[in-house]
């Protein structure tokens, strides 16, 4: 019996053939760009962030209540001896929050102030899904079928495990909440 990778016939064994092409398609291979994203969930809701916008991924902590602010902005946190608002995101996009869980979390969102000055503020959400690179050419444009709250909000759609994914513009969520404020 013979070991050498050309049969007795003269043709290639099955697994070199199949290592040639692989060499040749190695070459041939183009990246697709991604964008990091952060997915987390409102209820049963999933949303995501550019992961640009996120500094940090917190675990829920207590929130300090501060008399005669509007009911989105639950409250402050001590973040390594700074002081954090924290923004009930749910509000902000007409959704309801699932009831208090251990899951909850509050991301750092950052913007970088294109118009107005840069904002920090913690966003509380029910749980952080995942972290994960999305190829650009997946995110869909945002439909017309979105709550009016979302429109102006969304600048996308993809699929994660089967279930779409709202892909959310902070900036303009923070610049939207210093309007609302005025």
């Amino acid at each position: 019996m013979s070991t050498s990778i050309k049969s007795e016939v003269g043709e290639k064994d099955p697994l070199a053939s199949a290592l040639d092409q692989s060499h040749s398609a190695d070459q041939s291979i183009v990246e697709a760009a991604t964008v990091k994203h952060v997915i987390f969930a409102i209820d049963e809701a999933l949303f995501a962030f550019p992961g640009g916008n996120v500094a940090e991924i917190l675990p829920l902590t207590t929130i300090h209540y501060v008399p005669g602010c509007p009911p989105s902005l639950e409250g402050v946190i001590n973040v390594r001896g700074d002081i954090t608002s924290v923004i009930r995101l749910g509000d902000l996009l007409g959704c309801r929050h699932a009831p208090d869980s251990r899951r909850a979390a509050i991301l750092l969102g950052q913007s970088r102030g294109t118009d107005d000055a840069p904002m920090r503020s913690g966003l509380r959400v029910d749980r952080v899904e995942d972290v994960l690179d999305v190829i650009e050419e997946s995110i869909l444009p945002p439909t017309d079928t979105l709550p009016e709250q979302l429109r102006g909000l969304a600048t996308g759609i993809f699929q994660h495990h089967g279930q779409a994914v709202i892909a959310l513009d902070l900036e303009r969520l923070f610049q939207d909440y210093r309007r609302a404020l005025r």
